[in-house]
């Protein structure tokens, strides 16, 4: 879906989370008032809110920044223009890594970006819907082919969780953490989520798709249907990091490119202490669930292998892969 540049017009004219009055927005667009008032439906099937008041105007409840490749490119360092190919801005999508794997079909290449204001169909992990309101928060895919097929990236999703905390921390957001293995924490809440896709030969030449979730702004309204705790940017800093996406989204470039493309010959054990270093779960008691079967202990950490280590009461050290298990406090 494309937002007509009227809407987008709009919304850069409210963006700022003031009043403007009805007749003021139409004589800066060129349209009538109750073209205006049609813009605004548009908006709300968008999921974007609009408070109107008599005597004052229109209003949105939060000032928000829109997506700019020129705004990104402005914060991204060199060594980060050099590794991606095309930055795509989609207003709507249905997911940005179900985007990319199709491109990957058609040929694309490694340093594909892809970014857009809302998804329709937005995943996480294990076919759970990401939550994708509109304008708000950072939904990103990477796509990058890889010579030594899935076997030679294990473990790239723990790095990629390293280099968010990098950017996070780099933006002053401290006390930022990970949980095992695709989650960025704060304060035992989640802020974002990383999913990877892979599709390729077993021991060959491969591509990946790799996802990145970030909640900045989360509506109230909107994260109702969410199951776990979550946390945004907003709730943490309480300031108008809402407004400073592109500034966010180039911060999460320059650090995600480098680890992706050096991952091959860096491998897992060039972040795996770093990533001990962000351990949010260790010597913590949780549940873990595989299946039917439910395991109770406390987290040790992961191993060389990024495998996760949980102790059980009867003393035995279980190891537990990616992608197979979920995590409950006790």
């Amino acid at each position: 879906m494309l937002i007509s540049p009227k809407l987008k017009q709009l919304l850069s004219l409210l963006a700022d989370g003031r009043f403007h009055s009805g007749t003021e927005l139409a004589q800066t667009l060129g349209i009538s008032r109750s073209a205006v008032w049609k813009q605004q439906q548009v908006l709300a099937e968008l999921g974007i809110e609009l408070s109107a008041v008599s005597g004052k105007g229109y209003r949105l409840p939060r000032p928000l920044q829109l997506l700019e490749k020129q705004k990104i490119d402005q914060h991204l360092e060199a060594q980060t223009r050099q590794l991606f190919k095309q930055l795509e801005i989609h207003d709507q999508i249905h997911s940005t890594n179900t985007h990319l794997l199709e491109q990957a079909q058609r040929g694309g290449e490694s340093g594909l970006v892809c970014l857009a204001e809302q998804q329709t169909a937005g995943k996480g992990r294990r076919g759970r819907q990401w939550v994708s309101p509109f304008g708000h928060n950072v939904y990103l895919s990477i796509l990058w082919r890889f010579q030594g097929g899935p076997a030679a990236i294990a473990g790239l999703s723990l790095a990629m969780g390293v280099a968010v905390v990098r950017a996070l921390r780099g933006l002053g957001i401290a006390e930022v953490g990970l949980k095992w293995p695709n989650d960025i924490y704060w304060r035992q809440r989640k802020l974002a989520g990383i999913l990877i896709e892979v599709s390729g030969e077993s021991s060959g030449p491969c591509h990946a798709v790799m996802g990145l979730g970030l909640n900045i702004y989360m509506p109230e309204h909107q994260a109702q249907g969410i199951e776990q705790d979550w946390v945004d940017l907003h709730g943490i800093l309480a300031n108008a990091m809402h407004c400073q996406r592109n500034q966010i989204v180039a911060a999460l470039l320059n650090q995600l490119l480098p680890v992706i493309a050096e991952f091959e010959s860096r491998t897992l054990s060039g972040y795996i202490e770093e990533w001990r270093g962000y351990d949010c779960m260790q010597g913590k008691q949780v549940s873990i669930f595989m299946a039917e079967q439910a395991y109770h202990g406390t987290v040790l950490g992961i191993d060389e292998q990024g495998l996760l280590l949980l102790a059980q009461a009867d003393g035995q050290v279980r190891a537990f892969a990616s992608g197979e298990v979920s995590f409950r406090p006790s």
